[in-house]
């Protein structure tokens, strides 16, 4: 426990939250290693086309998270060690499915010891594919966690009103991510299929579906933002308007997030991982820390600068996915004779 509450420290994390999340932090690693195992449960699905199920499996461990929430939180009364409580067993669920469907006798796709293989020619295309994107995902983080400390010079209420602002965006940021994991496979298999054609016209309906997205459910999450956020200040109303401040910002970059979803499908599709962990990269390393920093030091504008830097991170990593994704176009075009 006391090297958790080390490591905690070193991220800068306040003590307040140190005393009650602690135990959070240790069951949330649980929920973790959980989520490891169903991702690759549904990616096995997915490469099937069997996006229903997963559309099933997913809303029911939505339903029983909020249910189980629900029964601890109004009825138990009990703190937030039980919420995490509540998503391991919701994973659970998705793990036992997994569990299910892969030792089912006849299924192409069920798990054996005797179809491992770590031959070179197996393993290599998975390593060279899958490594850029584990340091993307592990950079970006590593920086939310950067951006997080440096917010406590402002206030404890102003990292919670941040992940706060996080979670809203992810109301609209989800379903884009969604079509961007789901036209990967697409453009993948169209290009697998030598229809590099259909893979770009693929990307076209991904980019307009995304940026439709981002209008629409920025509109939506702005117009209602109000309401929302008295959901979560808990009858603050200094930190109801701290939470509308920042995520009033981080809206602006809905479309412009939507737009990278589109060029992330793109580029994994055709296998050009490395350009996008340059690009996730960008977006926490070069638009988000410098200039938070930079803020900090020649400002004084105060815990408005989280939303500021959020707002300038998006934009910018929306833009140089433009740029990256009109490069890679020409070049798809060129290297296919489109």
């Amino acid at each position: 426990m006391a090297s958790d509450f080390q490591f905690l420290r070193l991220a800068r994390t306040p003590e307040e939250f140190i005393t009650e999340g602690t135990t959070y932090f240790i069951l949330d690693l649980f929920g973790i290693v959980l989520n490891f195992f169903n991702s690759v449960y549904i990616a096995i699905e997915r490469a099937r086309g069997n996006s229903q199920r997963i559309l099933h499996l997913n809303m029911g461990v939505i339903v029983v998270k909020l249910a189980l929430t629900a029964l601890f939180v109004y009825v138990f009364h009990s703190g937030i060690n039980m919420i995490a409580v509540a998503t391991i067993i919701s994973q659970l669920l998705m793990f036992s499915a997994a569990i299910y469907h892969l030792s089912r006798k006849g299924n192409a796709f069920s798990f054996s010891l005797r179809s491992i293989s770590l031959k070179r020619r197996v393993v290599r295309p998975m390593v060279l594919l899958s490594v850029p994107v584990i340091i993307e995902k592990m950079a970006f983080s590593f920086g939310k966690v950067v951006v997080n400390s440096m917010c406590t010079i402002y206030s404890p209420l102003t990292v919670g009103a941040l992940g706060i602002s996080n979670n809203l965006g992810g109301i609209t940021t989800n379903p884009q991510n969604g079509f961007q994991e789901g036209g990967s496979a697409i453009i993948s298999q169209s290009l697998g299929a030598g229809l590099p054609k259909r893979a770009l016209e693929a990307f076209r309906c991904i980019l307009i579906i995304n940026m439709a997205i981002g209008a629409v459910l920025m509109s939506l999450t702005l117009i209602f933002l109000g309401s929302i956020s008295r959901l979560f200040s808990g009858g603050d109303p200094q930190f109801q308007q701290m939470i509308c401040s920042i995520y009033q910002m981080e809206a602006l970059g809905s479309i412009p997030l939507g737009i990278n979803a589109a060029v992330m499908a793109l580029l994994y599709g055709f296998g050009k991982t490395r350009i996008s962990l340059i690009i996730n990269f960008s977006r926490v390393f070069i638009f988000r820390v410098p200039v938070l920093w930079g803020l900090q030091q020649f400002t004084d504008l105060g815990d408005i600068s989280a939303g500021i830097v959020m707002a300038v991170s998006n934009i910018a990593t929306g833009v140089l996915a433009v740029i990256v994704g009109w490069i890679t176009i020409r070049q798809i075009k060129k290297q296919y004779g489109i």
